[in-house]
């Protein structure tokens, strides 16, 4: 992936811009803090944040900025087994706490079913496998488990059978339609530690019979939620899979978002995810409490499903002019953006949360450690610092959507379609930009409702 000097000094500028004219008024998601307040009124800062984002997709269009796909034949190389081996044992560590704390029931703050799957999984693993690459292959719990599993089998004499074709006409859809079942459990459902003990079991069972049905590889890179997300994201990453093997190949950031391999589900899902976390923000404000009060499941169930079809909706129409692949590409690294901006302070607060469980590792009332009455603070986070990483992950990731959506709008153009043709096509995702850059803005800038009266 080449850049020349120029197109480096115009997206500094666009930053610089950006970054001058955006300073937020309440950015600590989640959480109440009155020394966040803006120092602006709120609609310089959102005037700003959305100039900020058309100056950038700006700039890359009237410059025609381009990229080339990272070559495929890149070195490849394993992990050392102590690495893979590490993180195998780590995951299915994991696992098993989870549903050993299942198990033996209790109930604290050292829940490991909430931390391991809300806090380090949906939000940890995913910035992780955006910026690092693909952590969740080896640590994987289920993968370990099928093979044990099949380790077993072997050893008694059991032989299995082979595995069937996995049906071409489902695509990546079963990983998302999926991922928007557990969004419902994050958002709506808000599942605590006994829903969430028995949605593993049974997302287990299913996982594993899934992969004795259509193979171990088959299934987990397009029917398995968590393994295609991270793998999405992991098109942002510097390190990328060569195989299933596990080998490991290096290329320049964000490049993989000009590899082929994009589908209408993938787009679907990154949509999804965008939309979760613009959702929970939302939600979350008083306007919102003020328009639907504190709704119940059902309500919160049409409320979320209708933001969701709209996000979905404005995806489709952008990728029937702009294309597939551009449109995912572009929404990708808004997700990113987004997924640090909100919950960056979850955590890095509520994963804390791991001191108490080790000192009471079976809700029994332990205190092994003398770590179990920990309380979680964010107190070490300078606000300052707060604001300018969510504003950073805000407006970076919009910037680097704008690049990648319009260099692979670019790379997979008709060869009879001129420059204006190609720009004029743009403008589409450069308007959704624009308009989540001001909401998901917006959202971070308000109070957070905690306990509506």
């Amino acid at each position: 992936m080449t850049l020349n000097w120029r197109a480096r000094l115009g997206a500094a500028v666009s930053a610089a811009i950006g970054l001058g004219l955006t300073v937020p008024a309440s950015v600590a998601a989640h959480s109440l803090n009155a020394t966040y307040e803006s120092r602006l009124p709120l609609a310089v800062y959102l005037v700003g944040a959305a100039t900020t984002v058309a100056l950038s997709f700006a700039f890359v269009i009237t410059r025609d900025v381009r990229a080339t796909p990272p070559a495929v034949g890149a070195l490849a190389t394993l992990p050392p087994a102590i690495v893979r081996r590490g993180l195998q044992a780590i995951g299915l560590f994991g696992w098993a706490w989870i549903i050993a704390q299942g198990i033996a029931g209790g109930s604290s703050d050292g829940d490991v079913s909430t931390l391991f799957l809300w806090v380090y999984g949906w939000v940890g693993l995913a910035i992780l496998s955006a910026i690092v690459g693909p952590v969740w292959h080896f640590l994987d719990p289920f993968s370990t488990l099928h093979d044990m599993g099949a380790g077993v089998l072997r050893r008694l004499g059991i032989g299995g059978w082979a595995p069937a074709d996995y049906p071409a006409s489902l695509g990546r859809w079963p990983a998302t339609i999926g991922f928007a079942a557990f969004v419902w459990l994050e958002l709506v459902l808000l599942a605590g530690p006994a829903t969430l003990f028995i949605v593993l079991v049974g997302y287990t069972a299913f996982t594993l019979a899934m992969m004795a049905q259509f193979g171990r590889d088959g299934w987990r890179s397009r029917g398995e939620t968590f393994t295609v997300w991270f793998r999405l994201l992991g098109r942002l990453a510097p390190f990328a899979l060569a195989g299933e093997d596990g080998r490991l190949r290096r290329r320049s950031f964000a490049s993989g978002l000009l590899e082929p391999g994009w589908t209408w589900a993938d787009v679907t899902l990154i949509a999804l995810g965008v939309g979760s976390i613009l959702f929970d923000g939302l939600s979350q404000t008083q306007i919102f409490f003020d328009l639907f009060g504190a709704p119940g499941i059902l309500e919160k169930t049409v409320l979320l499903l209708g933001f969701l079809g709209i996000l979905v909706g404005a995806a489709a129409a952008v990728a029937r002019t702009v294309g597939t692949a551009a449109t995912g590409a572009g929404l990708l690294a808004i997700a990113l953006g987004y997924l640090i901006a909100h919950y960056l302070t979850y955590l890095l607060i509520d994963g804390q949360r791991i001191l108490i469980a080790i000192s009471d590792p079976f809700q029994r009332g332990w205190d092994l450690f003398g770590t179990a009455f920990h309380e979680p603070s964010g107190a070490f986070l300078p606000p300052g610092l707060v604001w300018t990483a969510q504003l950073a992950a805000v407006v970076g990731g919009h910037m680097l959507g704008a690049w990648g959506g319009h260099v692979v709008a670019a790379a997979q153009a008709p060869p009879e379609l001129d420059a204006g043709g190609l720009r004029l096509r743009q403008v589409p995702l450069a308007v959704v930009m624009v308009g989540l850059t001001t909401l998901t803005l917006w959202s971070l800038g308000q109070a957070i409702v905690v306990n509506p009266s």
